[in-house]
């Protein structure tokens, strides 16, 4: 089974069986119950307008034309932004004052997949309360479909992407003279979907040389689609070929952002947010952040260096940002490359992690791997532990909990223990009998022991 119904929004794999995997009825029924979701949240309005927008997967086109005519269909006007990015259509939203959007993206995952991410009329992810009331609409297929004078009508805006990077040179922390001066040479991995058009769209105007590699948004994504290092060999040895100063890659929808230093090496996935917030920080004389339970340590400690308090949220990107919002944080995100800056919008964006990263690294004046090399040194350790499905994991979880009681233990999501030197991060999984086990420690070799140790432990537990 491979259609995931959650309260963020519905994803799956195209074709086979409705129900199963995300066929056109499958897309239509949900698209059906966000829009009259919407449609009694504002039923004092006499039209109700959605921003939709898509990235350049395969399956892109037949999705949105299926979203948009249901959503005519239910009486809504369509604002369609057509190819396009995630956090595009989050700025998208608010400007057009629209009452919610839809982007159509799998995220990272492969081209067989696609999904619908529900925003509410402030481009921000829906929270969880709302995800399950249009879950249970769906699940009644209880729809209010207009009749045929009162049907929805579609726009489309192929702009957007343009205003967007002109949102973003707008912030005043990007700083465009720095930039230009520094003459820089990126090469940049767009994996065929819409970071081929946005990403160098944006330097362009920053006045940085741009490398395009994998920049065609045809959808064929030409390794694995989640920007890890070991799918990233083509960038690495473009970067060193070009003797450029760095490399730059997103994913499909372009809400996660990772780097190359001009050594090919990485610069870590969790070390872009870590290097835009010393730099927001060092701006601002300090000031708060947040990410959630199983990014680095790292962020933490550059906080605490600039006089700011880091806070750890629930895993999930809805809850960073009601975290970020409830300790008036100046910028957060998660250690998957997701940058939020609350200045521009409270979602997770390339485009402004790309504009201050490249601002960090002009008025520093350093290289990228000496940039990387000046912060605290953690590495990671991603397990898990497959269980049957009569066990009970909150049960092993509290038992984990209890034992620990005498270190520094967060149980908001799952259960983290936090050492002196290092820490492990124990979640079940939503879909699956699973236990996700996250350690991060001072060497791999910690990380990769902690992780052993508790999988060990748990093993004794269950035996």
């Amino acid at each position: 089974m491979t259609l995931i119904k959650s309260i963020s929004g519905i994803r799956g794999t195209i074709g086979g069986n409705t129900g199963d995997n995300l066929t056109p009825i499958d897309a239509v029924k949900f698209a059906a119950a966000y829009g009259t979701f919407i449609k009694n949240k504002n039923s004092e309005k006499e039209k109700i307008k959605i921003v939709i927008g898509r990235d350049a997967r395969i399956s892109g086109k037949m999705i949105s034309g299926l979203v948009s005519d249901t959503l005519i269909g239910l009486g809504i006007d369509v604002i369609d932004l057509g190819l396009s990015t995630t956090p595009t259509v989050e700025v998208a939203v608010p400007i057009e004052k629209a009452d919610g959007g839809i982007i159509l993206t799998a995220s990272h995952n492969p081209k067989q997949w696609n999904a619908l991410k529900l925003l509410n009329e402030k481009g921000e992810f829906l929270n969880g309360e709302d995800g399950k009331v249009i879950l249970s609409i769906a699940d009644k297929e209880d729809f209010d479909f207009a009749d045929v004078d009162s049907l929805g009508t579609v726009e489309s805006k192929n702009d957007y992407i343009e205003k967007h990077i002109q949102e973003v040179l707008k912030l005043d922390l990007v700083d465009q003279d720095a930039i230009k001066g520094a003459n820089f040479k990126v090469v940049v991995d767009g994996v065929n979907s819409t970071g081929g058009i946005a990403i160098p769209a944006l330097l362009k105007e920053l006045g940085v040389e741009c490398v395009e590699l994998y920049c065609e948004p045809n959808g064929h994504f030409p390794h694995n689609p989640e920007p890890l290092k070991e799918h990233l060999t083509d960038l690495s040895e473009l970067v060193v070929k070009e003797k450029a100063d760095l490399g730059i890659v997103v994913d499909p929808d372009v809400d996660r952002l990772a780097l190359i230093s001009e050594d090919g090496s990485m610069f870590g996935e969790e070390y872009t947010l870590v290097a835009c917030a010393d730099y927001v920080l060092g701006k601002m004389n300090g000031g708060n952040t947040v990410s959630n339970l199983s990014s680095s340590r790292a962020l933490r400690d550059v906080t605490e260096k600039h006089g700011g308090k880091y806070t750890a949220s629930a895993v999930g990107e809805v809850n960073v940002v009601q975290m970020m919002k409830d300790t008036d944080t100046v910028i957060g995100g998660e250690g998957n490359g997701g940058i939020i800056y609350p200045a521009s919008h409270y979602g997770r964006d390339s485009l402004v992690g790309v504009a201050l990263f490249l601002s960090h690294l002009a008025t520093k004046k350093v290289s990228c791997k000496t940039l990387r090399d000046s912060y605290p040194s953690y590495f990671m350790s991603k397990n898990k532990i497959q269980l049957t499905p009569k066990i009970n994991v909150d049960e092993i979880l509290s038992t984990m909990a209890e034992k620990y009681k005498n270190e520094d233990v967060n149980i908001i999501d799952g259960v983290k223990i936090d050492f002196a030197e290092e820490w492990i991060h124990l979640r079940k999984s939503n879909t699956e009998p699973i236990i996700r086990i996250y350690t991060e420690a001072k060497s791999q070799t910690k990380a990769d022991d902690l992780a052993e140790r508790f999988i060990s432990e748990i093993k004794e537990i269950i035996a």
